[in-house]
């Protein structure tokens, strides 16, 4: 009995002790809801702020200088333009005339035609055959006069002495530079033509016939005046006898008329032969003084500068030798930019320049205008005659007024506007790398100016002028702002040369101020 009663209260004990694990397990979960309801609302609550609060949030922070340290580094200041590269002083080139003996009677109606063509970017040289036209060349000499007419035996004029100076310098000895083509003239053409692998322009055989022709009327005009001075003999007027009668009077009296008017045809005959012969020499001897070597108008073009560049052939092997055969270029290329009026004050003719293009092709260069002249078809002053008196504007080198203030009448220089475009002229030299490059875009770069090694550099906007006109830079130190006067030197890149010229002294790793 009390074994049993034993086992109930073990059970009734268990029971008990599971209905009271499961009221504590009830009473956490109910606990551990409040808490996280409770932090939740507290979370939320620190997120929610008031209209007054983001607005303070969202102020700037207290005002305070921006600074940048000093450097200490070397300044070299730089005009930098984009330009176009183009080959300069473009022409057109045609013949004057015809070459050969065209015109000539026995080829009236032929139609002269290349046969061999100019070609696009040759180099010509003094001297040089630029092209032939059926069969005779087309050379190439130095001169400002244009070849206008055929130049023979006898011919002179300004033509000629170009010439003459022109065989010359390329070794073919004229003789006296006299304007005036003779003999050595002649043997001078003769010789050049034949370095070039091309007879001279020897007479014709219709110069020939026509030259056989003068001579056979001289000789004839000689018979006829020989002739007409033949046969003088004495007058019919002496009469038949002595005798005294009157018809013997009358008959003697007629002779002497008969007589008399046989003379004065006989002396006209004299003088018309005479005139006759005069005038046969007259033409024989103008025709002898043209007949030799000669040049036709149409074998030799004068160009003003040499070498120069055939940038373009108008004309192919077959095609009819007339109007323009091609363009010429100076063999210089030219670079043409345009600059600040600011900046043009600080260029001078014959600095140099550094030009590239966009595929990193380099030259150096030369700048020969600023402004006025700059956009001429001329490619650089050393053609200019150097006795020629200069005024003082063109001493100072061409177009360098417009870039430092042109010179009014009372001798004070005109403001220049600094953002006017004021136009640059830069030469390369022929032959260089970028010689393929004409016709694109270069950049270029001219060395204005550097600083004498390494020196302190601030930004401009360090930099401020007071009252008294004193450079000056702020410079903070220790959470205070001093001021500390400098003197400016070369400007570059944003930053300008400063030297401290007074107490507070300045160097490398300083904080200047160049804003607030």
């Amino acid at each position: 009995m009390s074994a049993g009663r034993g086992r109930r209260g073990r059970a009734d004990g268990s029971v008990r002790t599971e209905a009271g694990a499961t009221d504590r397990r009830k009473l956490g979960a109910l606990i551990g809801v409040v808490v996280l309801v409770g932090a939740g609302g507290w979370f939320a609550g620190t997120q929610v702020r008031s209209p007054a609060d983001v607005a303070a949030a969202h102020k700037p922070p207290a005002a305070g200088p921006v600074t940048v340290a000093v450097e200490e580094r070397p300044l070299t200041a730089t005009v930098v333009a984009s330009g176009s590269l183009e080959y300069g002083s473009p022409r057109p080139l045609r013949l004057a005339g015809p070459v050969g003996s065209a015109g000539g009677p026995e080829e009236e109606g032929t139609q002269q035609r290349v046969t061999k063509a100019p070609v696009a970017g040759t180099v010509l040289k003094e001297g040089d055959v630029l092209m032939a036209v059926s069969g005779r060349p087309v050379l190439v000499l130095k001169g400002t006069v244009p070849m206008y007419r055929t130049i023979a035996p006898g011919t002179t004029g300004d033509d000629v002495t170009q010439l003459q100076q022109a065989l010359r310098r390329i070794g073919f000895e004229p003789g006296a530079v006299s304007g005036t083509y003779r003999s050595g003239t002649a043997s001078a053409v003769t010789r050049w033509y034949k370095s070039k692998g091309y007879p001279a322009h020897e007479p014709t055989a219709a110069d020939r016939r026509r030259l056989a022709e003068l001579r056979q009327a001289v000789t004839g005009a000689q018979v006829t005046l020989l002739n007409s001075g033949s046969g003088e003999g004495g007058s019919s007027g002496e009469g038949s006898g002595s005798g005294g009668d009157n018809s013997g009077e009358a008959e003697g009296a007629g002779g002497e008329r008969t007589g008399g008017s046989t003379e004065r045809v006989r002396k006209l005959e004299r003088k018309a032969a005479q005139e006759a012969l005069d005038a046969a020499n007259g033409a024989l001897s103008d025709f002898e003084a043209s007949y030799g070597t000669k040049i036709p108008s149409g074998e030799v073009v004068f160009l003003p500068e040499l070498p120069a560049r055939l940038d373009k052939a108008a004309v192919s092997s077959g095609d009819a030798a007339t109007g323009d055969i091609g363009t010429v270029t100076s063999s210089e290329l030219l670079v043409r930019a345009v600059v600040p009026g600011a900046d043009a004050q600080l260029l001078r003719p014959g600095l140099a320049v550094a030009v590239e293009t966009p595929d990193g092709k380099k030259a150096v260069g030369k700048l020969e205008a600023v402004g006025d002249g700059a956009g001429d078809g001329g490619t650089s002053s050393k053609n200019e005659d150097p006795d020629q008196e200069q005024g003082p504007e063109q001493g100072q080198g061409q177009g360098q007024g417009q870039g430092q203030g042109q010179q009014n009448q009372g001798g004070e220089a005109e403001p220049v506007d600094p953002s006017a475009p004021v136009q640059l002229r830069i030469t390369v030299p022929a032959g260089g790398a970028l010689g393929d490059r004409a016709g694109g875009s270069v950049k270029t770069t001219i060395k204005v100016g550097a600083s004498k090694g390494t020196v302190l550099a601030v930004p401009v906007a360090a930099v401020h002028t007071s009252a008294d006109g004193q450079a000056r830079v702020r410079v903070q130190r220790s959470g205070r702002v001093t001021e500390v006067p400098v003197t400016v030197g070369i400007a570059a890149d944003g930053l300008v040369e400063v030297a401290p010229s007074g107490g507070g002294g300045l160097k490398k790793g300083d904080l200047v101020v160049v804003g607030a």
